[in-house]
């Protein structure tokens, strides 16, 4: 078997994907309860943006995308009796936006992250595929300024 050590060249990362977000629809998305596909949207968003770049996970647009992602399928989770996987999610989701407080890319994360704090002891006490004692289901709406940061 022979290798191709043909040289190729590395395309620079895709930072077009941040103007190319609709935070419009992101915030529909998130406040309508479509989560699932919400969660895919900032996945291949988050996936584009680090694509050939230095900084990879570290770059800051990325890791507050891919923490949007794992607030959205926590959410997700609890709402479909996936109580230890929420759980996990939640606490990646955490770490990962309060390094964003209390606003970044014109996102309000302060109410994201509250939401997850209420959200955090109710599921802990739950069995593994426990249904969420919620009802209805209520968390805080995702709210964007709009204006995103030259």
């Amino acid at each position: 078997m022979l290798l191709d050590l043909q040289t190729r060249p590395i395309l620079p990362p895709d930072r077009q994907v941040l103007s190319e977000i609709d935070w419009t629809q992101v915030a529909a998305l998130w406040n309508g309860n479509e989560l699932g596909a919400l969660h895919d949207l900032l996945n291949e968003r988050w996936s584009r943006l680090i694509r050939n770049s230095v900084l990879g996970t570290r770059d800051p647009e990325a890791e507050f995308l891919q923490g949007l992602a794992f607030a959205t399928l926590a959410l997700f989770f609890t709402q479909n009796r996936n109580q230890e996987g929420a759980l996990l999610l939640l606490d990646d989701a955490l770490v990962a936006l309060g390094k964003y407080r209390p606003h970044f890319l014109g996102v309000q994360v302060d109410p994201i992250i509250g939401s997850l704090h209420e959200l955090r002891p109710l599921i802990a006490s739950l069995p593994a595929d426990g249904e969420n004692p919620m009802f209805p289901f209520v968390y805080a709406k995702l709210e964007h300024s709009g204006a995103l940061p030259s």
